[in-house]
């Protein structure tokens, strides 16, 4: 006799599971559990090939009987078909569980996971790289069914447009990646170690600068000279004085100034190598800082952008400033006055363990690294400050003209 929803309701458990039969294989197990509480499961047998099989059909009452009845009758509509209902449903469970591991989705989980480590710009560098140059490739596909040819073709797409540095740093991070989904079950081993050597080497690019007394002279006179805006002329005129990364400029803040002490202190969280970073100011400097301070020194930034008070100035400030100044981008950029710095320091003589911390590079030793952001202050304070005079001298040299 079929199974009623009263019936169904009011089953209780005995000493033992107890079954209860509906129709066509479908039947209710009933067992007591440890609350003393009856739990109730659906059940549907049936035969294949030979072989009787059980399969589960949910719980009741989220499963009600009526429910029930319509997974038996699907159930049955595959078996007609000769398709093992149970075979099915654990294929069903291989899809979603590839739905939920393609390479986008693990690759999200990825950077939400290690982007607190970077800087801001480092991190919309990386996610703007797999959004324009993987995802749309790569993005769908179950991150561990990925072939090593198909990571390739996507590669070899971006070298093909020159972009080599960009396809090996693609690379590179494909490779965290799947190391990454590796860790946490989602695929077998990082694909991208069979690239090793698929691509050419980039060539490595130097920063535009102009490292010659002679030259550098006319352009400190043209930062001078700068007819923009005044602030962005005062972000000029100081970045040859503090040498630092142009993403360091532009997002400098007036907290970080202390005039008294004579120095600007970076958080670690804007610089490259995630370390505080100190930069003595030399009495040029504080004058250019000065000097700004009545115009942006009630806001955030140093440079703040000229649509909003609440940005820093763009990226390409910098460098447009010195593109209108005639300078073109195989001449100068706003990164090459740390090549300036770094090539005219060694030449005058100074440590190079001073000019490299000064400058900010990476230090080998991670351990000592972490506590070394004061490292060889004294000096480079001496340092900063024999730099900007070195640059007053050659700002109002005369060089003798040349002559055939």
């Amino acid at each position: 006799m079929p199974l009623t929803d009263i019936a169904v309701r009011n089953a209780k458990p005995g000493e033992k599971k107890i079954r209860l039969r509906d129709e066509r294989g479908l039947f209710l197990e009933v067992s007591a559990g440890r609350d003393g509480k009856a739990r109730k499961w659906w059940r549907l047998r049936y035969k294949l090939n030979g072989r009787e099989n059980m399969l589960s059909l949910g719980v009741y009452p989220d499963v009600t009987l009526k429910d029930a009845r319509d997974r038996r009758d699907e159930a049955r509509r595959l078996m007609a078909q000769g398709i093992d209902p149970g075979e099915a449903r654990k294929a069903q469970k291989v899809v979603a569980l590839e739905d939920e591991n393609t390479f986008e989705r693990v690759t999200r989980e990825w950077f939400a996971k290690f982007q607190p480590n970077w800087t801001a710009s480092h991190g919309d560098r990386i996610i703007r790289r797999f959004e324009l140059d993987v995802f749309p490739w790569l993005g769908s596909r179950p991150i561990r069914e990925v072939e090593p040819q198909e990571l390739l073709t996507v590669i070899q797409r971006i070298e093909s447009r020159g972009a080599v540095e960009t396809a090996h740093r693609a690379l590179q991070n494909c490779g965290q990646v799947y190391r990454y989904a590796v860790a946490t079950g989602r695929a077998i081993r990082d694909i991208s170690g069979d690239l090793r050597g698929a691509i050419p080497p980039s060539k490595e690019k130097h920063h535009a600068s102009i490292i010659e007394p002679k030259l550098i002279a006319p352009l400190l006179r043209n930062l001078d000279n700068y007819q923009g805006s005044f602030v962005v002329g005062c972000a000029l005129r100081l970045a040859p004085l503090v040498f630092v990364r142009p993403g360091e400029l532009r997002r400098a803040e007036w907290t970080e100034i202390n005039l008294d002490a004579q120095e600007w202190r970076i958080p670690a969280a804007k610089m490259k190598m995630r370390e505080q970073h100190i930069v003595p100011l030399s009495r040029q400097s504080i004058a250019i800082i000065q000097e700004l301070h009545p115009l942006t020194g009630h806001g955030r930034y140093l440079f703040p952008s000229e649509r909003t008070l609440s940005r820093p100035m763009s990226e390409n400030t910098v460098n447009g400033a010195l593109r209108r100044m005639g300078y073109s981008k195989d001449e100068m950029t706003g990164h090459g006055f740390r090549s300036m710095a770094s090539t005219s320091l060694n030449e005058m003589g100074f440590n190079r363990d001073w000019v490299e911390r000064q400058l900010a590079h990476a230090e080998r030793n991670n351990i000592r690294g972490a506590y070394n952001f004061a490292e060889y202050l004294p000096d480079r304070r001496k340092m900063m400050q024999a730099w900007a005079d070195h640059l007053d001298a050659l700002k109002f040299k005369v060089w003798p003209t040349t002559t055939n």
